[in-house]
């Protein structure tokens, strides 16, 4: 089975075999084959371009340890802030800082060794 094809400069062919172009012609409804392929095309771009914009795992467990750790470093700033003023606090919140700053810690490690 011979076939010629006369095109102008700006068409393009491509060749596939009979079962995608079953799938097509299934699948295309009231759009011929061209523009079932080219909507296929877009629509694969576009997904591909949405993709981009989300944040990896890794990216968003990298950003909330570096969170923790100036949070951290937030409470031990105001901490040895406060003691060096020589502002008398009373043992009980100097212990509640020292807690938070450990939570901190421990909360981190846990969820590195979930991982």
């Amino acid at each position: 089975m011979r076939r010629t094809l006369l095109l102008d400069e700006n068409d393009l062919i491509m060749v596939v075999k009979e079962d995608i172009v079953k799938q097509i012609d299934k699948n295309r409804g009231e759009l011929n084959r061209t523009e079932f392929v080219n909507y296929l095309i877009q629509c694969q771009l576009q997904e591909q371009d949405n993709q981009e914009q989300y944040v990896k795992r890794e990216e968003m467990e990298d950003f909330m340890r570096q969170i923790m750790e100036l949070l951290h470093n937030f409470l031990q700033f105001f901490v040895s802030y406060g003691m060096s003023l020589g502002k008398t606090q009373q043992n009980e919140e100097l212990e509640n800082l020292n807690q938070q700053l450990e939570s901190f810690y421990k909360q981190d490690e846990e969820d590195e060794e979930e991982l």
